[in-house]
């Protein structure tokens, strides 16, 4: 019988960010990580990136008025890229979308290694990308 066996949750502050419930669950053979990762806006989604924030909200306000952080929407970026076909948001996204892609995969095998210092630094680099996006939309 595998007996799973849970590490605590790890919290880090930073004035950018914010871990949230961040554990692994290990078995004999198998390791895997679960996470939840919120970034911590002075503002609200709308507020630190209004353009993205709005197109997305023109589809699905829902998605919007939930203020997901950026390493989600990164996580959802496929079902966006569908929904947001013919828009000027998808053309932006699609522009961006392998390097995202690169970024999430890179920062999801950080966490899985508890290498969190370095999750929490690629963090930024979405940040940045999202600062292109803005700067791309009308």
């Amino acid at each position: 019988m595998i007996t799973p066996i849970t590490v605590p949750e790890f919290t880090e502050s930073s004035p950018e960010k914010l871990w949230v419930n961040t554990h692994k669950e290990i078995n004999h053979e198998q390791i895997h990580a679960t996470d939840c990762y919120c970034t911590y806006y002075q503002k609200d989604l709308e507020g630190a990136y209004p353009k993205p924030a709005r197109a997305l909200g023109y589809l699905d306000s829902s998605l919007a008025n939930r203020n997901p952080s950026l390493y989600e929407l990164v996580g959802q970026l496929d079902q966006l890229l569908y929904r947001h076909d013919g828009t000027q948001l998808r053309e932006v996204l699609l522009r961006h979308s392998e390097k995202l892609r690169n970024q999430y995969k890179i920062i999801q095998e950080n966490i899985a290694d508890w290498n969190l210092a370095q999750a929490d630094k690629l963090l930024y680099s979405i940040e940045d990308t999202f600062d292109e996006i803005e700067s791309e939309l009308d």
